[in-house]
C-alpha cells in the first residue's frame, strides 16, 4: 500500500495523545499540525479482510520460538480509519502511584517541560507501548540470539539479547535503559534497567518523571499471524509507592513491512515548544 510521508513529528508522534491529554494550548497547535499534514492509514478495505479472514499461526524462528518479526501498530496512524489508541488504563494510572515528593515536584512542571519537545525520546512509550516510543508504529526483526527494535520517531533503537547474558555492566545510563531477554514459553520476557533520569516516562502529554532506579519487565506474545499482545510491569522504589502495571496491549501487523524515518532536530517540534511555552 502507499504510504505517505509525514514531513511533521509533531504529527507523526507528540501530537498522537497531546491533544487527547494536554491543556487547550497544546491541544490547538497539535490540532493545526494534523490538519496540515497527510496521513498514512490502513486501507478500509484491507483492514476489514485481514479481520474477517481465519488467523494463521505464528510463525516461528529456527529454534522454534514464535517469530515476532513485523511493523506493528494500532491499526492505521494517528486519527486515521481503523486507528485503535490500545486499551486504558483501567486501575491506578502511573502518575496516581507518585510518592509525595514526586507528587509535589509533578506540580512544578508542565508541558512545557516535556524533553519530547526537545527530541529527548521516553524511557518507556506512548499509549504504553514501548515498542513505539515517541509516536504509534514499531519494527521488530527477531533472530533467534537477538531481538531489534526499531521506533519510527527519532531513529530510535533497542536491542534485545536472547543468548542468556546478563545485562552490561561497562555502558553509562541511557534514555531506553539496557534490555536482556528470555523465553518463558511462548512469551519473550524483556528486562531493562540502567536508564538516565532526564526523561519523562510516557509522552502523554502529562507529566511523568522517573528516576535512574526504573525497572521495566515486559512480555510479548505473538497470539497468531497477525496480532501481538504486550504487558509490562513498571518499577521504581525511588518514584513510585508501588509497582505500576500497564494495561494490556494488543497490536496487529501493518499492511507494509518497512517503518520510516521520523528524524527530529528540534525544528519540527518548534510549533509545540512555542504554544507549551505560553502555558503557565
Amino acid at each position: 500500500m502507499k504510504r505517505f510521508l509525514i514531513s511533521s513529528l509533531t504529527f507523526a508522534g507528540i501530537t498522537l495523545v497531546l491533544a487527547e491529554f494536554s491543556p487547550v494550548g497544546i491541544t490547538h497547535a497539535a490540532g493545526q499540525a494534523a490538519a496540515q499534514n497527510p496521513q498514512r492509514g490502513a486501507q478500509p478495505a484491507a483492514a476489514a479482510a485481514q479481520k474477517t479472514a481465519p488467523a494463521k499461526p505464528a510463525p516461528r524462528l529456527a529454534d522454534g520460538h514464535p517469530d515476532l518479526s513485523g511493523v506493528w501498530w494500532g491499526g492505521a496512524d494517528v486519527g486515521g480509519p481503523g486507528f485503535n489508541a490500545g486499551a486504558r488504563v483501567t486501575g491506578p494510572s502511573y502518575t496516581s502511584l507518585y510518592q509525595p515528593w514526586a507528587a509535589e515536584k509533578a506540580k512544578t512542571l508542565s508541558d512545557k517541560d516535556d524533553p519530547t519537545l526537545k527530541c529527548v525520546p521516553t524511557a518507556f512509550g506512548t499509549l504504553n507501548v514501548s515498542l513505539y516510543s515517541v509516536g504509534a508504529v514499531g519494527q521488530i526483526v527477531a533472530t533467534p540470539k537477538m531481538v531489534v527494535m526499531l521506533q519510527e520517531t527519532f531513529h530510535g533503537f533497542q536491542l534485545v539479547p536472547t543468548d542468556g547474558r546478563p545485562h552490561r555492566d561497562d555502558v553509562p545510563p541511557s534514555y531506553r535503559g539496557d534490555s536482556v531477554g528470555h523465553w518463558e514459553g511462548d512469551t519473550l520476557v524483556v528486562d531493562t534497567t540502567n536508564y538516565t533520569d532526564n526523561t519523562w516516562m510516557f509522552a502523554e502529554g502529562r507529566v511523568s518523571i522517573h528516576s535512574d532506579a526504573l525497572h521495566v519487565v515486559e512480555r510479548y506474545r505473538r497470539v497468531d499471524m497477525n496480532t501481538l499482545e504486550i504487558e509490562a510491569r513498571i518499577e521504581d522504589p525511588k518514584v513510585l509507592t508501588a509497582p505500576w502495571n500497564a494495561p494490556k496491549q494488543t497490536l496487529v501487523l501493518a499492511p507494509f513491512d518497512m517503518i520510516m524515518s521520523l528524524a527530529c532536530t528540534g525544528t519540527e517540534t518548534q510549533s509545540l515548544m512555542d504554544g507549551a511555552a505560553k502555558l503557565k
